[in-house]
This record gives structure tokens, C-alpha cells and sequence, in this order.
């Protein structure tokens, strides 16, 4: 008997200890699931968690214009007669160096919007003073990313460029590099085929300045920000003009004397000028006072108005080399802000997918003169007809090897205008170039602290 009522309580005391840990495993599951409930807006390292079930409306500031601005809002009601709750309000704030003033503004005042158009040294700054929201998340989303075959889809410079420590901070948008515009009667007058090199520029530039129907023709042209954008001709040189990791700045070199001695010697001896009172470049070569201009390719709808209306034949060719091939690509990205609400984070990702995809990255290209920002676009089937019927548009993208993106350090653009003044100086005949190369090292340095 003893045994037996034993036995009882031995059962008893095991059924009590299951129920007990029965208990704690469901208190546990209970938590962890009132843990995920709690999670229902938000980011994991895997994904996010947001869902939008009621209407959301965000706004994109962005610095398009003309043309650019007009396709950009084709592109965005597209968008939204598409969505049933995301509504995206296109803000235009000006040029870019507006744009940049008021989003620190309104950082300051903590009323940034949901998105914007960002350089890649302005998402630099951004970082931080933490403003900047971490797409990754996003983008490898199980519902809402993208797939490696999409996200490997875009061109692998503009990837590169928008990732810091292995991370999305924002995705392509109007990407453009540097074009050689020609006169083609002016070059078949004189025997010349476009130049790709840089002893060929220069030769064609002093071949192309003549007298012409009663008005000088100066062979090659040069928009005003030269020296804003120097980076080119000393990364053609085969050198650098600025160290990215280091904050090193890199011009005052032999390679920065090579560049800067090519383009002055040709402004000094009358054969290169730059826009000068025109403004901007494009007028002058529309109207056949330039034989050659080297501009943005999405510069090209502001030639080909003109150059119809004035009867003048032109085309377009990659730029010449020098010991290297290079060329800068320009142009922003979109990113989107951390005081967006999580809901208004999601939908310009959605936007922001939507304005890269294939068939509208492709028909930005052909409305605008920027390039398209996926490997799938440049392959497309409207795209390639696009070029044979407008082989000008189809010349950016045949640099893609060649390219390369400014340093990434915060106050970027300061440092290049900054180097550009002393630059000026050389161009203007105020200084030799060795003044010029000195003079612009201790100015990029006072820029970055050094």
C-alpha cells in the first residue's frame, strides 16, 4: 500500500512539473509572439516589418528642370495611378546647391522629407549626423526587396557608390558622365575624324580654329566649371585628385601639372575657351562658334533643340584619352530620411524601385540624356532601337569601364569649389601653373582640416 500511494505521488508530482513547464513554454511563445506583435513597424537586418494598409503621402524634393522635370512627373503619376495607398508629391526646390541648403534646414528644424535626390558626398554627411535611413533592410526583403539578379541588375559603379560599409544608403537615379560633342561639317571640312586622344584634341583644336562665314570659330569649348570638374583631366593623366580613404588631397603632382598644362596651354594659346558670358557651353556649339564641346550627356536635349532650329550637324563621341581613359559620372541618387515615419520610409522604397526599374530607367535615358541605371535597360529592346535611331544617346554608357565617381568625404563639393577658385586663376592667366597647383592643395587642405 505504502508503494502504491508512493507511486501516486510520484505521478502526481511529475504531472504538476509537465504542467509547469508546459506553462513556461507557453508564457515564453507568448512573448515571443507579443515581441513580433510589438514589431509590426520597423527594420530587422533581414528585412523589414512595415505594412501599409491605409494611405500614405510622401514628398520627393528633387532639383529637375525643363525637360528632366517633365519626365520625371510621367514618371511619378505612373506611380501613382499604380498604388492604392502611396501617393508621391514631387517638390521642386531649385538647383542642387538649393536643394542641399534646405535639407540641412529643414534637418535642423526636423522636418526633413521623406526623400530627396542626395550626391554621394552629401549622403556622406548625412550618415553622419544620422539623417540617412539604411536601405539594406529593404533590399533584401523577402516581400518588398530585391532578388540578387535585380540588385546585381544595376550597373555596378552606381551599386558601388551608393554603398558604405557594405550597406544601401541610397540607389541610382540621373546618373550622366562626360561626352564629346562635334561639329560634323566642320570636321568632314577638314579631313578630321573625332579625336580619341589627347595629342589628336589638340591637334583638332588648333586644325578647327579659323575664320568662318565672318565670325571666329574656336576649336574646343569648355563649360565654365572646367575647374570645378578637374577630376577628369588628372585621372586621365594618371593621377588622383583626391584620396577618399585617406582625405588626402592628390592634384599637386606631376600628373596634376600634365592636366592642368594641357588645358591651359590650349586656352593660353586661344585654340580651347570656356562659356564664359554664354553660360553654359551647348549655346555657343549650337550656334557654331565652338567646333568641339565637352559637356554632360544629359546635356544632349539642350543641343539638339538649338542645333535643329539652327540647321547645324553634330554628333557625339567618348572622350579622348590621355595615358588613361576616364571619365566622371555624375549625378544623384535617392535617399530617404530616418525622421521618415516607417510607413513613409516603405513607400519610397516602393517609389524607389519603381523610378529605377527597367522600362522606366530606359525611358528616363531617352527623355533626359542621362543613363540608364540597369544592365537589363541597356539591353532592352526599346533602348537599342533608341540608339540606332539616336546613336548620340548610346555613347555614355560606352565609358562604363572607364568611369569613376568623385570622393565620397563629407563637404565635398566646398573642397572642389574651394580648388576650383585657384584653378580660375591659372585659366584667367593670374597665375603659373605650379602657383595654381600650390595654391589649390593649401586651399583643398584648409577644406578638409589638413
Amino acid at each position: 500500500m505504502k508503494k502504491f500511494l508512493l507511486l501516486m505521488l510520484t505521478l502526481v508530482f511529475a504531472a504538476v512539473i509537465a504542467a509547469c513547464g508546459n506553462n513556461s513554454e507557453d508564457a515564453s511563445t507568448e512573448a515571443d509572439t507579443k515581441d513580433v506583435k510589438d514589431a509590426t513597424a520597423g527594420e530587422t537586418t533581414e528585412g523589414i516589418t512595415t505594412e501599409i494598409t491605409s494611405p500614405v503621402e510622401i514628398d520627393f524634393w528633387h532639383a529637375m528642370s525643363g525637360d528632366h522635370e517633365a519626365a520625371l512627373t510621367e514618371i511619378t503619376d505612373n506611380f501613382n495611378e499604380s498604388q492604392e495607398n502611396i501617393t508621391v508629391n514631387l517638390v521642386n526646390q531649385g538647383s542642387y546647391d538649393d536643394l542641399s541648403q534646405k535639407i540641412m534646414a529643414a534637418a535642423k528644424a526636423k522636418n526633413l522629407p521623406a526623400m530627396s535626390q542626395a550626391y554621394e558626398d552629401w549622403i556622406t554627411e548625412y550618415l553622419e549626423n544620422d539623417l540617412v535611413a539604411d536601405l539594406t533592410p529593404y533590399v533584401s526583403d523577402a516581400k518588398y526587396g530585391m532578388d540578387d539578379e535585380e540588385l546585381n541588375d544595376i550597373v555596378e559603379i552606381f551599386r558601388e557608390s551608393n554603398t558604405w560599409d557594405g550597406k544601401y544608403y541610397g540607389m541610382p537615379f540621373n546618373k550622366s558622365t562626360r561626352i564629346m560633342f562635334y561639329n560634323t561639317d566642320y570636321f568632314e571640312e577638314a579631313g578630321l575624324e573625332a579625336p580619341t586622344t589627347w595629342e589628336e584634341l589638340r591637334a583638332a583644336a588648333e586644325k578647327l580654329t579659323m575664320d568662318k562665314d565672318g565670325k571666329k570659330v574656336v576649336g574646343l569649348g569648355l563649360e565654365n566649371s572646367v575647374t570645378l570638374e578637374f577630376n577628369q583631366w588628372v585621372e586621365q593623366a594618371g593621377g588622383d585628385f583626391i584620396d577618399e580613404e585617406s582625405g588626402e588631397f592628390k592634384m599637386n603632382s606631376p600628373e596634376g601639372k600634365e592636366a592642368l598644362d594641357f588645358v591651359n596651354g590650349m586656352i593660353q594659346d586661344g585654340v580651347a575657351r570656356t562659356a564664359g558670358e554664354d553660360g553654359y557651353m551647348s549655346g555657343p556649339f549650337t550656334n557654331g562658334d565652338v567646333a568641339i564641346y565637352i559637356g554632360s550627356s544629359a546635356g544632349i536635349p539642350y543641343v539638339a533643340g538649338p542645333a535643329e532650329e539652327n540647321g547645324l550637324n553634330w554628333s557625339a563621341a567618348v572622350l579622348p584619352a590621355g595615358k588613361e581613359a576616364a571619365t566622371p559620372f555624375a549625378g544623384t541618387n535617392v535617399s530617404v530620411f530616418n525622421s521618415a515615419a516607417d510607413e513613409e520610409k516603405l513607400a519610397a522604397w516602393e517609389f524607389t524601385k519603381f523610378l529605377i526599374n527597367t522600362e522606366n530607367t530606359a525611358f528616363w535615358a531617352s527623355k533626359t540624356g542621362y543613363l540608364p541605371v540597369r544592365y537589363s535597360a541597356l539591353e532592352s529592346d526599346e533602348w537599342v532601337q533608341y540608339k540606332e535611331e539616336n546613336p548620340v544617346y548610346g555613347i555614355g554608357e560606352q565609358q562604363f569601364d572607364a568611369g569613376f565617381y568623385d570622393p565620397r568625404i563629407v563637404g565635398a563639393y566646398a573642397l572642389k569649389n574651394a580648388v576650383a577658385k585657384e584653378l580660375d586663376k591659372v585659366l584667367l592667366g593670374e597665375m603659373t601653373v605650379e602657383e595654381g597647383l600650390e595654391a589649390a592643395e593649401k586651399a583643398a587642405n584648409a577644406e578638409l582640416g589638413n
